[in-house]
């Protein structure tokens, strides 16, 4: 057998926000890799159809979850359906482009509950359960934009700012167990949540020349630094930023 430092076989990973962009091809690429595949949504058609897509070999036994991890009865539902995991990664996420003038209290309380509280909230308990297996992974997704100002993303790049600020203390604490934590910070990536009606294909075009390799990202190029911080081969990489963003945040 040819020895591969990547591969995922025998580990059991949980995949959020596996119903479509980055977490459904995480979830796919996972399942290529040979892991077996908890993958969880809120759409249940989306994720049956991520579902649908998982590779199967071996002993790999993949389940689906239907879930909203805003609504503490189906997070504690999908927590009780878990044994011990090896592998986390928390896609669920929304994004909310507005000026910063027109970001009330309430549109915040939306976009934290989403990308940071309930990401939290299952952190938190799976760890607290022991769902985690000693020395295990947990990779979060954040963004770039927590470490930019581009106009009227203030309140998404607060959220993921946020993550990866716990990320790092969680990192210090969940190395008693050798577990280790890290956030993988994208830029602009071809998925449904940069797709808009009112950006013409235009300014997507000119968008892109300020990234020195001039195109935006597909969600497997995502996928794939995912691969290397669930895998083997980073296990001395714990408490930081993996950047996957085409050399945007060279500027």
């Amino acid at each position: 057998m040819t020895f591969n430092p990547f591969s995922l076989e025998g580990k059991k990973i949980l995949v959020t926000g596996a119903s479509s962009g980055i977490g459904q091809e995480t979830a796919i690429s996972c399942s290529r890799m040979g892991a077996e595949m908890i993958i969880s949504g809120r759409n249940a058609e989306r994720l049956n159809q991520t579902f649908s897509n998982l590779v199967r070999s071996g002993q790999q036994n993949h389940v689906q979850v239907t879930a909203d991890l805003l609504i503490q009865t189906e997070l504690e539902n999908l927590v009780s359906q878990l044994e011990k995991i090896d592998g986390l990664v928390l896609c669920a996420g929304i994004a909310n482009t507005k000026p910063f003038q027109f970001c009330t209290p309430e549109k915040f309380k939306q976009i934290f509950e989403t990308n940071f509280f309930s990401t939290i909230e299952l952190l938190r308990i799976l760890y607290k359960k022991k769902k985690i297996t000693d020395g295990g992974s947990i990779v979060i997704i954040s963004s770039v934009s927590a470490n930019r100002s581009d106009f009227g993303n203030g309140m998404y790049g607060a959220t993921k700012a946020a993550l990866n600020s716990m990320m790092r203390y969680c990192a210090n604490e969940f190395a008693i167990k050798k577990i280790r934590i890290n956030t993988v910070m994208p830029g602009m990536v071809w998925t449904p949540l940069i797709k808009s009606d009112i950006i013409t294909s235009e300014q997507y075009q000119e968008d892109m020349k300020k990234y020195p390799l001039k195109r935006y990202g597909q969600p497997e190029d995502v996928a794939n630094g995912v691969i290397y911080l669930l895998s083997d081969a980073s296990t001395w990489v714990t408490g930081t930023t993996l950047i996957i963003d085409g050399g945007l945040s060279l500027g």
